[in-house]
């Protein structure tokens, strides 16, 4: 983390408005969300205890999550204690840990329990994923109990930058293009957005991972967050984005998953209306 979160969005609102003016990089900035690109950590590089896999991090007492009554799987934990400077007050103070569960449906340490169970659940349902934190100073990690899939750790380092909406993602929508976008660039802002910016990955504080913290998530099969009840997904705010590991993936194939949560849960700390948001091929 080389600048800190003004002087990035300083240097990112100065590249767009040499492409498209003041106006519009003004408004177009407006979108882009604090965040953290995750990538295997080097000596001495992990973000406090953020990491794939592993064991939980709970505090004592807490119970352990279920869907229909068997138990979800640790997929990875988030160190918010390391991550919330960057992140501008959107976090409670005090956050902590945040335990990411799911239902593993899909790697070679699947109960035959959980097939069942994706038969009658499918991947997008708010029953199938859990997120919980846990208060740094009481956290210990915890053993599962049995069914629930326990994946070789990998501790990750975080470099903070600023995520865009993907291509297709509805928050474009809402972004004012200006008197001079035709009626095919207003149809569709974001590829009207990505024209105009050919270098748009050199751009300041860009996330350069298929692995993100909080930002925005991507979705490679070219569609956008799928909200339960039909929500608008500009009230929610992304958590995870995990684009699978050797031991783990969503969708057969393939498939990255995604954790969300309405913002004003998110400001409130309540972790129980988290929501999986995957992006499955």
């Amino acid at each position: 983390m080389d600048m800190n979160p003004e002087t990035t969005l300083s240097a990112l609102r100065d590249f767009c408005a040499e492409r498209v003016g003041v106006e519009l990089a003004t408004r177009l900035v407006g979108l882009a969300r604090p965040g953290f690109a995750l990538t295997a950590a080097g000596p001495g590089e992990a973000a406090g205890h953020s990491r794939f896999g592993g064991r939980a991090m709970l505090e004592p007492g807490t119970p352990w999550p279920t869907c229909e009554g068997f138990p979800l799987s640790l997929l990875a934990v988030l160190d918010t204690d390391a991550l919330a400077p960057w992140l501008g007050g959107l976090l409670p103070p005090g956050t902590g840990l945040l335990n990411f569960f799911c239902l593993d449906f899909e790697s070679e340490q699947r109960d035959p329990v959980a097939d069942a169970l994706m038969g009658k659940f499918i991947g997008n349902d708010p029953q199938v994923v859990r997120v919980i934190a846990a208060r740094s100073a009481h956290a210990v990690e915890t053993d599962p109990p049995s069914g629930s899939s326990v994946f070789a750790p990998v501790q990750w380092a975080a470099s903070a930058g600023f995520a865009f909406p993907d291509t297709w993602d509805p928050a474009w929508d809402h972004l004012d293009l200006g008197p001079e976008a035709d009626d095919k660039a207003r149809a569709m802002p974001g590829m009207y957005i990505a024209d105009l910016f050919p270098e748009w990955g050199q751009r300041p504080g860009a996330l350069d991972s298929e692995d993100i913290a909080f930002g925005r998530p991507v979705y490679p099969t070219g569609s956008g967050p799928w909200m339960p009840g039909g929500e608008d997904p500009n009230v929610y705010h992304h958590l995870l984005q995990l684009s699978g590991q050797d031991e783990w993936w969503i969708g057969g194939d393939g498939g990255w998953m995604h954790w969300s949560i309405p913002t004003d849960a998110l400001r409130a700390g309540d972790f129980s209306r988290a929501i999986p948001t995957p992006d499955i091929w």
